[in-house]
C-alpha cells in the first residue's frame, strides 16, 4: 500500500503525465456521457424491448461492444467498430495495391494519407450500417416510442431517417476523433481504450445478473459463482501469458575497438513476441463477424435470414469455427505486417551483431522468419481458444452476459489494453527517474516490443 501510494505522488509530479491522465479521463466521461444521448425523435422510455434483444447473443455483444449505447438507441449506437472495419480494409488493399503500397512507405505523408483514406471509408461503412440499426430498432419499439407520432403512417418519417442516419454517423467520426485525441494528449492507443472502457461498463451488469441468476437457484448457487469467479481469475493469467510471452533470440556482437574504447563482445537476447499481433486480430475478426448482422438488416427472405443467422448465434458451431479460423490468419496476417525479419537483420549487421551458426544478411533473415512462423502457430491457436471460451461455459448455464467475459474479445482486450497503459505509465515515470509500478519495473504491453496499430 505504501508503495501504491508513493507511486501516486510520483504520477502527480511528472505534469505531463499527470496532464495526460486527466485529459485522458476527461474524454473517457464525453464518450461515456455521449453513449446516453438517445437519438431525436425517439422515446427513452420505450426502449424496454429492444434492451431485452441486446441483452444476450451477437447483438449482446455487440451492446458491449458499443458500451451499453446500442441499447439505449444512442447517437453513439455503432460504436467505433465502423472504424475498426474500415482500418481492416485499408490494411488489405495495402497488401494487394501498389498506390498504398507505396503510401506506407512514404513515412508520415503518407500515413497522413492513409488515415484519410480511413476516415473516408469509416463515413461510408457507416452509413451502410447505420440504415440496418434503424431498422432493427423500428421493428423492436412501438409506432407511438418514434416522435412525432402519426397513427396513419406505416413507417417512421423519412425525416426520422435521414436525420437519425446523420447523427450515426456523426456519433461514430465524434468517437474515432475521441481516440486519435487519446492517442495524441492522452495515455496509450485511444481506439483501443475506448473499446476497452465499452466494455468495462458491461462488466458490473453482468456481474450482478449472474449473481441474481446463482443466488435463485436451489442449493450451491453461491459456490458455483465463487468457483467461476475463480475460473475468470485463471482465464485472466492465461491472458496475460498470452500477451506477454516470448522466445528469446541470442545475438553475439562482435568486439569493436573505437580509440581506446572496446565495444561489443557481448550476448543480448531479441524477445519475439508469441502472439506479436496482440489483440488486433481478434478486434478486426470479431468486426467482420458483425457483418451478418448488418446484412440481415436489408433482407427479408427467409433462407438467406436463415443461414444469416447461423452466423449470428455466438453459442452456435459455424460461428464459432469461422469467428476463430479469422483469428488464426489475421494473427499471421498482422504479425507479417507487424514483424519485419529483413529490417532486423540488416540493423543487427549494421551494429555487428549476429544469431550463433547463422550467417548474417538474408539468412539471418530467414532465420527470424521461421521462428516467428513456429511460435506464431500455437500462439494464434491459443488465442482463438481463449476467444471462443464464452461459448463453452455458456453451455455450463453461466448468464450469456457473464459468459463473455471468460476470455473471448472482451477480456483478452481488457488484459491488453491495461497492460499496454500501464506500460506507458510506467515509461513515464523511468524516464524521470522514478521508481516503476512494479518492483521489476518491466511491464511488458503489448506495445513493448513490437507495437500495436488501430
Amino acid at each position: 500500500m505504501k508503495r501504491f501510494i508513493q507511486t501516486l505522488q510520483n504520477i502527480y509530479k511528472i505534469q505531463d503525465l499527470r496532464t495526460r491522465i486527466l485529459t485522458t479521463l476527461g474524454i473517457i466521461l464525453i464518450y461515456r456521457f455521449g453513449s446516453f444521448v438517445v437519438l431525436p425523435g425517439v422515446d427513452p422510455s420505450m426502449l424496454d424491448k429492444l434492451q431485452s434483444q441486446t441483452s444476450e447473443g451477437i447483438l449482446g455483444l455487440l451492446n458491449m461492444f458499443s458500451g451499453g449505447a446500442f441499447s439505449n438507441a444512442s447517437i453513439f449506437a455503432l460504436g467505433i467498430m465502423p472504424y475498426i472495419s474500415a482500418s481492416i480494409v485499408v490494411q488489405l488493399l495495402g497488401i494487394a495495391i501498389p498506390y498504398f503500397q507505396r503510401l506506407q512507405k512514404e513515412g508520415e505523408s503518407g500515413r497522413k494519407k492513409i488515415n484519410q483514406i480511413t476516415r473516408f471509408l469509416t463515413v461510408i461503412i457507416t452509413a451502410a450500417q447505420a440504415p440496418a440499426y434503424l431498422a432493427n430498432l423500428v421493428s423492436q419499439l412501438p409506432p407511438e416510442a418514434i416522435m412525432p407520432f402519426d397513427p396513419n403512417a406505416t413507417n417512421p418519417s423519412t425525416l426520422f431517417m435521414v436525420s437519425s442516419v446523420i447523427m450515426l454517423i456523426a456519433g461514430t467520426m465524434f468517437i474515432m476523433w475521441l481516440g486519435e485525441k487519446i492517442t495524441d494528449k492522452g495515455i496509450g492507443n485511444g481506439i483501443s481504450l475506448i473499446i476497452m472502457i465499452g466494455i468495462i461498463a458491461r462488466l458490473p451488469f453482468a456481474l450482478v445478473a449472474e449473481l441474481i441468476s446463482r443466488l435463485e437457484e436451489q442449493g450451491g448457487g453461491m459456490v458455483v459463482f465463487l468457483v467461476e469467479i475463480v475460473v475468470l481469475m485463471v482465464v485472466v493469467v492465461l491472458c496475460i501469458l498470452l500477451v506477454q510471452g516470448t522466445r528469446k533470440i541470442p545475438v553475439q556482437f562482435a568486439k569493436r575497438v573505437v580509440g581506446n574504447k572496446q565495444y561489443g563482445g557481448v550476448r543480448q537476447y531479441i524477445p519475439l513476441k508469441v502472439n506479436a499481433a496482440g489483440v488486433m486480430p481478434i478486434i478486426f475478426a470479431q468486426a467482420i463477424m458483425f457483418v451478418p448482422i448488418t446484412i440481415a438488416g436489408f433482407s427479408d427472405n427467409e433462407a438467406f435470414t436463415g443461414f444469416i443467422s447461423a452466423f449470428t448465434n455466438f453459442t452456435g458451431f459455424w460461428y464459432n469455427f469461422v469467428f476463430a479460423t479469422l483469428i488464426i490468419l489475421f494473427t499471421y496476417f498482422y504479425t507479417a505486417i507487424t514483424v519485419n525479419p529483413n529490417q532486423m537483420a540488416e540493423d543487427m549487421k549494421k551494429n555487428g551483431g549476429f544469431i550463433p551458426g547463422v550467417k548474417p544478411g538474408k539468412k539471418t533473415a530467414d532465420f527470424i522468419d521461421n521462428v516467428m512462423s513456429k511460435i506464431t502457430l500455437p500462439g494464434s491457436i491459443f488465442l482463438a481458444l481463449v476467444a471462443i471460451m464464452p461459448a463453452l461455459v455458456s453451455f455450463m448455464k453461466v448468464n450469456s452476459q457473464f459468459a463473455q467475459f471468460f476470455g473471448g474479445t472482451s477480456l483478452l482486450i481488457l488484459v491488453g489494453v491495461v497492460l499496454d497503459t500501464l506500460q506507458q505509465i510506467e515509461s513515464h515515470l523511468l524516464m524521470r527517474h522514478y521508481d516503476g509500478l512494479t518492483k521489476s519495473g518491466r511491464i511488458k504491453g503489448r506495445s513493448s516490443s513490437m507495437g500495436m496499430a488501430g
